[in-house]
């Protein structure tokens, strides 16, 4: 068997390629994260409206995103989406790393799906009671939610969302198959050039390995703060 050999870093632009490519996972799993969490409030909110149309159009957007790959959502904002944008649009995205875009979008759209469900559930675990005494107290039904209803959410959603944020770090991968060039985009690039597979895959699974440890570490320290802090609060 032959012995690992990881010299070949010291030679060409591979450890740049490395770095450059963990870069972009990291801004496109922060990007698609922040965004996909606004806009999994925003759809918990409308789905807790009276108003059914609305309600029905949120479990529609719901019932897509969670049952269709999230490979398939990126290809359908890649190659479908921009295609029917006009000509002048596509002309403006392509030269500003439209791949990015497109990806950063399928991505937020399918995490916001599945975090707004997570949400949800911390919303159904709350007491009715909770609502009734913030309209109670003069609040509106957009304040009580806003105010009250949604952090206590928040709170107890903490170790779903952790998974899902762990499941959106490694859905980034996906985004190769459109060219954008991340940290497994790097490491097949790599691979082509020198044919050291293995290495090159070992070092883009350690990358993957340490962020999603790091995620994971900094959500139970969130939990354990915002735990605290609702004691403290009682």
């Amino acid at each position: 068997m032959e012995s690992l050999d990881f010299s070949f870093l010291n030679e060409g632009p591979y450890v740049h390629w490395f770095i450059m490519g963990a870069v972009r996972s990291i801004l496109l799993f922060l990007s698609s994260w922040v965004c996909g969490f606004a806009l999994a409030l925003v759809i918990v909110a409308l789905r807790s409206s009276p108003i059914r149309p609305i309600e029905k159009l949120c479990e529609a957007f719901v019932g897509y995103h969670r049952n269709v790959p999230g490979l398939v959502q990126i290809f359908f904002w890649y190659f479908g989406i921009s295609q029917v944008l006009p000509a002048s649009w596509q002309s403006a995205i392509n030269a500003h790393n439209g791949e990015l875009l497109f990806a950063l979008i399928a991505l937020a759209l399918n995490t916001a799906a599945y975090m707004s469900e997570d949400l949800r559930s911390g919303i159904r675990s709350l007491p009715l009671t909770q609502m009734e005494a913030a309209r109670a107290l003069g609040l509106t039904y957009v304040q009580a939610i806003r105010r009250v209803i949604l952090p206590q959410a928040v709170r107890v959603s903490v170790p779903p969302l952790i998974n899902q944020s762990l499941s959106l770090f490694k859905s980034t991968s996906l985004a190769m198959v459109i060219g954008v060039s991340e940290a497994t985009y790097a490491a097949k690039q790599v691979e082509n050039e020198t044919f050291h597979t293995f290495e090159a895959f070992a070092i883009a699974s350690a990358f993957y390995l340490c962020i999603s440890f790091l995620i994971m570490g900094l959500g139970s320290y969130a939990h354990s703060r915002l735990g605290a802090a609702a004691k403290g609060a009682r």
